[in-house]
């Protein structure tokens, strides 16, 4: 069985609860490269506060009761991307990790805000948590950073410089960068040669920094479809019972399988308190047919 049907057959299974699932992340084979000191930028970030409960309040973040659980399952997740980012020789796009999903609905900016939450907890790495969904801004909103110069902002204008536009927070280790705009022709800066050179320039001035991507839905926009030759590393997040097995390997046949690191179940049923589905896999075999 492919590693597709694999997945999809979980799909067919999972159903219930509010417990999100990991299922056919790769696991680390190497270690992590020597530590380098951050770079030294030369910027006073911009702060901002982030409310963590009001995000509870609204969803999106875990109840109180579930959150060692869910703290286990994030480091599940995390870590083989983490490592993967960081490995000696790896290349410089690795540590651009881009979280999307299928259609709307699918869980994805719950995932995307708790990935990194839990990777900022590194004492290694610094986490940029940047709102690639152009159309909506929706983690901008939940941020209170909505409507701010961002990375709308840093397209349209060359003699911006993005890192002015990034936010330090309250807490150690995440840094922020708002949607910005609005602007026409989204898809097209996405698509532009500025967009290369911001990356470029997010990754230069720190080489410890892992630059995390909130994506609009893969089928419905045509930005997030752009934003696919971005990262080095792709996450599909999906939802039990929610995500039509189509759309699954719909979406995966616009993502390079180099790139794909795996998919999340989210609200997918354990079968037991103990038990997680598997998620050791090598990327470079996934099939999509």
């Amino acid at each position: 069985m492919s590693l597709i049907e694999n997945s999809l057959e979980k799909l067919r299974r999972a159903s219930g609860s509010k417990t999100a699932t990991a299922a056919t992340l790769r696991e680390p084979v190497a270690l992590l490269r020597e530590a380098k000191p951050a770079a030294e930028t030369g910027y006073v970030h911009r702060r901002t506060s982030i409310d963590l409960v009001q995000l509870r309040t609204q969803g999106y973040l875990p109840d109180t009761s579930q959150e060692r659980a869910f703290a286990d399952w994030c480091h599940r997740v995390k870590r083989p991307i983490i490592h993967r980012a960081l490995l000696p020789g790896a290349p410089e796009d690795a540590r651009t990790i881009l979280l999307t999903s299928a259609l709307p609905g699918d869980g994805k900016t719950f995932v995307t805000l708790n990935l990194a939450l839990s990777m900022s907890r590194e004492r290694d790495i610094t986490v940029l948590l940047v709102d690639g969904d152009l159309p909506r801004a929706q983690m901008s909103r939940l941020l209170g950073i909505e409507g701010e110069p961002g990375l709308l902002n840093a397209l349209r204008d060359e003699r911006l410089e993005v890192e002015h536009l990034i936010q330090d927070t309250n807490l150690p280790g995440l840094q922020v960068l708002s949607a910005g705009g609005p602007a026409e022709g989204t898809t097209e800066l996405i698509a532009s040669v500025r967009m290369q050179e911001i990356i470029a320039q997010l990754m230069d001035w720190n080489p410890r920094r892992l630059i995390l991507f909130d994506s609009p839905p893969l089928l419905v926009s045509a930005e997030a479809r752009a934003l696919m030759s971005i990262p080095g590393q792709i996450v599909l997040v999906t939802r039990s019972g929610r995500t039509p097995q189509r759309a699954v390997v719909d979406a995966i046949s616009h993502i390079d399988k180099k790139k794909l690191q795996g998919l999340i179940i989210n609200d997918a049923y354990l079968m037991n308190e103990h038990d997680y589905y598997d998620y050791n896999y090598s990327s470079e075999t996934v099939s999509s047919r």
